[in-house]
């Protein structure tokens, strides 16, 4: 890792590598414990659907040991959608879905050998595939998993502020090490020495992919690492509603809920999706809390997050 890599850091959530790395969730149980409680209630809407999603499932080899790379395209910016993502699928150049397939699907089906006849014809029904599963077994839980993915981020990048890579990488995954000339990843099948370009290096946290790590090193993208974040643990775990009527009686509804969705820094915009406000009205809530010393305010590079005080947290403690 050279001096340009190291400038060159950054992280990307990708909402396309969910959908793969959750498969390979859905095809090897035994080995995901943490999202039991998730594949239970995907399974069942999976079930319930109509759309066939053998191509997708089929082009995702188990035990998965190398996965197509234009299944998962490293994201261009931080935070893509889906449809952004697929349409840089569909820009993966036919040789290369070729040469994917070849080294990582070793007895083809049906689908994927006329995915691999014809790349052009059946890449877009590839995307309608995903589209489909991400409606059934991702999108349902896409708010909470970006509110995760964020969170870890921020964490990141503050270890990076903090103690420079040397901290950042330390603390991404115990397969992960930090050494002077760059880092050593252990995989359990590969063994071999990347240098990175001057595109540097693309961090990607993952929900679904604990407790290994996925390296990415195809030339048609930047190199990228793929990593667990924290506290996938708590993700799929139900969650009792508060009982927030006696503080809602005293500072309203809007801004009893508003307390209780802090028990994380979190910014306005995450804070409006989890409650259905508009970000506008979240905002004006927030300020009146802020002024009455139950909320906080940081900053953490270019976000702006709100906390509760400890007056806050006394508050709604006491309410419940």
């Amino acid at each position: 890792m050279s001096a340009e890599g190291l400038a060159r850091i950054r992280f990307a959530r990708s909402p396309l590598w969910e959908v793969t790395a959750s498969v390979r969730v859905l095809k090897e149980p035994g080995k995901h414990p943490l999202h039991h409680a998730w594949r239970a209630q995907a399974q069942a809407r999976l079930d319930r659907g109509t759309t066939d999603l053998s191509l997708l499932f089929d082009l995702i080899p188990t035990p998965s040991r190398i996965l197509p790379g234009f299944l998962a395209p490293v994201p261009a910016g931080q935070r893509p959608t889906l449809a952004e993502e697929l349409a840089d699928l569909w820009s993966v150049p036919e040789h290369s879905v070729r040469a994917m397939i070849e080294s990582a699907v070793r007895t083809p089906s049906e689908p994927v050998r006329r995915l691999h006849a014809d790349p052009a014809r059946e890449l877009p029904r590839l995307a309608e595939v995903i589209e489909a599963y991400w409606a059934l077994a991702v999108e349902p839980w896409w708010p909470e998993m970006q509110d995760l993915l964020d969170q870890d981020v921020r964490h990141r990048g503050a270890l990076l502020v903090e103690g420079g890579a040397a901290r950042l990488f330390s603390e991404l995954s115990p397969a992960v090490e930090w050494r002077e000339d760059g880092l050593r990843v252990r995989h359990r099948y590969f063994e071999g020495t990347h240098v990175l370009d001057g595109r540097g290096l693309v961090l990607v946290p993952s929900t679904f992919i604990w407790p290994v790590v996925f390296s990415k090193l195809e030339p048609l993208w930047p190199s990228a690492l793929r990593y667990p974040s924290r506290g996938i643990g708590a993700l799929w775990a139900p969650k009792r509603p508060a009982s927030l009527d006696a503080l809602a009686a005293v500072v309203g509804r809007s801004r009893a809920v508003l307390l209780a969705e802090l028990d994380a820094p979190r910014s306005t915009t995450e804070l409006a999706r989890r409650t259905r406000m508009s970000a506008g009205n979240a905002s004006q809530h927030l300020t009146a809390l802020r002024a009455a010393g139950l909320v906080a305010v940081q900053r953490e590079g270019r976000y702006v997050l709100y906390s509760r005080t400890a007056l806050g947290t006394g508050l709604l403690a006491g309410a419940g």
